[in-house]
């Protein structure tokens, strides 16, 4: 048989970085670091090999499909599938609350879209009763969302991956045209694209789990908490390494009956349909 694998998109710093240092110490196999930038990604398995750790190492950028294949082919040649994928690459503009379009479609095509070419390429290499960690936001709970078109067309039981996309790019062509409702999302509209993007990936979630049910593959989405990340501009309460407890669980220890659902920070699993719950990001915790 051959050797379990691990792989954490994203992984040279922050949230990814921690998971992979947490899955050398625990996981029975080889834990690939990835990253889109190669120096970075190998500087950061430098690190880990200070601590005793020794991660595998493959450049992967998430919104480059070539990057996606190479990838692929090379995990298929070496290692022939994988155990466990936890989905962590990310950006958002913290900085900024409002975004211009470009800024937004580059916040939805690596939040959200790259998921949709992972599903593609890489999810055929997941082998029977994997396990797939989709890392969302608070931002990624339904009650994000106040335009009760979409909050009703996103709960609907036999949605589909079109669905999804509209919705995401009813955002973006709403942006590009000035026409955006800011209304349309909770807290006055601010981080709007990061917003829409983790709704999506939740959503996509969902489906996801459908899809791989057959194979008996866990897919589960979740909140992190506000990890001081450069991502968050070093607000949060959580470590790094404490915020990656809940995703290395859901990869190791949750039971394998726990499938697509939206977790929280403390493992908690929240109704992710409820729109009318406090589940929202509020931009005044990046104050506090």
């Amino acid at each position: 048989m051959s050797q379990k694998l691990a792989v954490v998109t994203g992984s040279n710093k922050g949230i990814g970085l921690a998971v992979v240092k947490a899955l050398c110490k625990r996981f029975n196999g080889t834990v690939y670091l990835t990253s889109r930038d190669e120096s970075r990604g190998k500087a950061a398995v430098a690190e880990l090999n200070k601590l005793g750790l020794k991660p595998a190492y493959h450049q992967l950028d998430v919104i480059d499909r070539k990057s996606i294949e190479r990838f692929r082919d090379h995990i298929k040649k070496n290692h022939g599938g994988i155990d466990i994928l936890v989905n962590n690459a990310a950006v958002a503009n913290s900085v900024e609350l409002y975004n211009n379009y470009e800024e937004c479609k580059y916040i939805v095509d690596i939040n959200y879209k790259s998921l949709l070419t992972i599903q593609e390429l890489l999810f055929p290499l997941i082998r029977d009763n994997g396990r797939i960690v989709n890392i969302s936001s608070d931002c990624g709970h339904l009650s994000n969302i106040r335009n009760k078109y979409w909050i009703d067309r996103l709960s609907k039981k036999d949605l589909t991956v079109k669905d999804v996309n509209e919705f995401v790019d009813w955002f973006l062509e709403g942006v590009k045209n000035g026409t955006f409702n800011y209304d349309d999302i909770a807290d006055g509209g601010t981080v709007a694209a990061y917003r829409v993007a983790k709704v999506g990936v939740s959503a996509l979630t969902i489906l996801q789990q459908k899809e791989l049910e057959p194979r008996n593959i866990s897919v589960n989405s979740m909140h992190p908490g506000l990890v001081r990340t450069d991502m968050t501009v070093g607000a949060g309460f959580y470590s790094t390494d404490e915020a990656a407890e809940t995703p290395v669980y859901l990869a190791l220890d949750a039971p394998q009956s726990l499938k697509g659902q939206y977790v929280w920070y403390d493992r908690k699993v929240l109704d992710w349909y409820d729109y009318k719950a406090d589940w929202f990001f509020k931009t005044s915790t990046l104050k506090s």
